[in-house]
């Protein structure tokens, strides 16, 4: 497979992530077309992200001129072959059931130019499984959006065994030209996002059932803690920070209460062994040795700020609460179409 030069795209399956998607490649620049279960359902969609463009613009949310480029830059197919017939680079974002997927990636393979480029929005369906249904599938990898695809700006790129280099870096510049960051992760279920976020969640619910604290509680614990880090460091770094030897430490104190889940990484085991113990000596996970001064002025800095936008913005409205409009109980937004919320 040849070099692949992006121009063209195409996003099947135009509801909520599909379409968040198409906004984020429109604003880029690249010329897309979506498609949906009908030309009427698709036509709806285009209608609804040009009217969301205008409305997050006049927010501040997108920049001045986003939707001037949705306008000039997204438009409807009436069907999925006449999307797909020119693209570079065709994103399948339906639901999230392989019996759906498979008839529409075979569909897509079947009206596509045989160079053009194949990406799916799975959230956690091993790509291997997908591409058993495509007959070239070294042209297809899944590109992972995150929810909302507009203001998340990580993507997973997952190839397969099978998937050619040139495949990863066309999406890898794909995804570049719309300011996002990619991550090359290796094809398992759930890929690196969703099990993380799974694992946190399972054992959230565990806690709840073992009457350690509310439901609340464990979330003011998560966002106002190792939450409130996360937008600036990773678990690597973070651990790096706070001193592996005093992560293997707790990691021994928690085995010794609940057992084998929390058992100590042997990465992290041979880390310390050899005197890697992060920040404070030799470096370790992905911090290296050195001067440690101008990264924690960054951390506070980052801290305080984040602190500062928070207390702007207020707390968020819950479900069912008294900050919740009216409206937004009375019209949740929930797919409508053959694409499912992805997250």
């Amino acid at each position: 497979m040849q070099r692949v030069s992006i121009t063209n795209v195409a996003v099947v399956g135009a509801g909520y992530m599909g379409g968040g998607i198409a906004q984020v490649l429109a604003i880029a620049g690249f010329q897309v077309v979506i498609s949906d279960a009908d030309a009427e359902t698709t036509r709806n969609h285009l209608e609804r992200l040009r009217q969301e463009a205008r409305t997050f613009e006049d927010q501040g949310l997108f920049d001045p001129g986003s939707t001037a480029l949705v306008e000039a830059n997204l438009r409807a197919a009436d069907s999925l072959e006449a999307a797909v017939a020119d693209a570079d680079f065709i994103e399948e974002a339906v639901s999230e059931n392989p019996a759906v997927k498979g008839p529409v990636l075979a569909a897509i393979e079947a009206a596509a130019r045989p160079d053009a480029v194949i990406g799916s929005n799975t959230s956690t369906l091993p790509i291997s499984g997908l591409a058993v249904n495509l007959t070239h599938a070294e042209r297809f990898l899944g590109v992972h959006f995150s929810n909302p695809a507009p203001f998340i700006p990580g993507v997973e790129l997952i190839a397969h065994a099978g998937t050619n280099e040139a495949a990863v870096v066309a999406a890898e510049e794909l995804v570049a030209r719309t300011g996002k960051l990619t991550a090359r992760v290796t094809d398992r279920a759930g890929f690196v996002l969703n099990r993380l976020q799974y694992a946190l969640l399972k054992e959230a619910a565990t806690l709840v059932e073992d009457g350690v604290a509310t439901a609340e509680d464990v979330d003011i614990v998560v966002r106002t803690t190792f939450g409130y880090r996360l937008p600036f460091f990773g678990p690597f770094a973070i651990a790096d920070m706070a001193g592996l030897d005093i992560y293997e430490a707790g990691f021994g104190t928690l085995s010794e209460h609940y057992g084998e889940r929390f058992a100590t990484p042997a990465v992290l085991t041979e880390l310390v062994a050899s005197g890697h113990l992060g920040v404070k000596q030799d470096g370790g996970f992905v911090i290296p040795a050195g001067d440690s001064a101008p990264l924690v002025a960054y951390r506070n800095r980052a801290y305080a700020r984040l602190g500062q936008l928070l207390r702007e913005l207020g707390p968020a409205p819950t479900v069912g609460g008294s900050g919740t409009p009216p409206e937004a109980l009375a019209n949740p937004e929930t797919p409508d179409t053959i694409e499912e919320q992805q997250r």
